[in-house]
């Protein structure tokens, strides 16, 4: 399969709602922990090593980090959330600018959330989860890090996240993925260019 995502490139960087690009492309967020693996994510679906920035101290990426993947289609890098050691104001303005920005922007389509599999589905990941359902937005979650469980394990944890979200009456779409071994890249391209409207 071609990666159209490769020719992705850095476009801008924005710390406040009011600095962002004007609302009429289509847009597709990627969310998650901070220690979730997102950036990795980001660069293993867009087949780069660096387009986004990866760090070994979590809750580095304080900006909404735009890709633009073409002139009217741009991946969207959140803010990592959840991450205990950042301090308590700097996570309320992090969470009121995620919930502003999911619950205002027209042109996101959708939103990618990234988990670790072997912690999933923890309390800040049901804050999104709830937020992007009430604004009718689909979900897709890529639960990362699979190579680090047997397949056994991973399909186990897939499962289970499955049931705990129909028991919550949630619907949304979930995929095993690795950015170290390349697990999944190929769906996650499906769900990408379904929301990006790619014929």
């Amino acid at each position: 399969m071609t990666n159209r995502y490769q020719q992705c490139r850095y476009l801008l960087s924005v710390h406040q709602l009011r600095q962002l690009p004007a609302d009429s492309d289509l847009e597709v967020a990627f969310a998650g922990r901070s220690n979730a693996g997102k950036s990795s994510a980001i660069n293993c679906i867009c087949g780069q090593k660096s387009l986004a920035k990866t760090s070994r101290t979590p809750g580095r990426t304080q900006a909404i980090n735009f890709y633009a993947v073409d002139e009217r289609r741009n991946i969207v890098d959140l803010p990592g959330y959840g991450y205990a050691r950042v301090a308590t104001h700097i996570k309320q303005q992090w969470q009121k600018t995620l919930t502003q920005y999911l619950q205002t922007r027209q042109s996101l389509q959708a939103l990618m959330l990234i988990m670790d599999i072997r912690h999933p589905l923890l309390e800040p990941d049901w804050y999104l989860i709830n937020l992007a359902i009430t604004s009718a937005m689909p979900v897709h979650i890529l639960l990362t890090k699979c190579d680090k469980l047997s397949n056994n394990q991973g399909l186990k944890q897939l499962n289970a996240a499955k049931t705990e979200l129909e028991n919550n009456g949630i619907e949304a779409t979930l995929q095993l993925f690795s950015a170290h071994d390349g697990t999944g890249v190929d769906d996650a391209h499906l769900m990408l260019d379904s929301w990006f409207q790619f014929e």
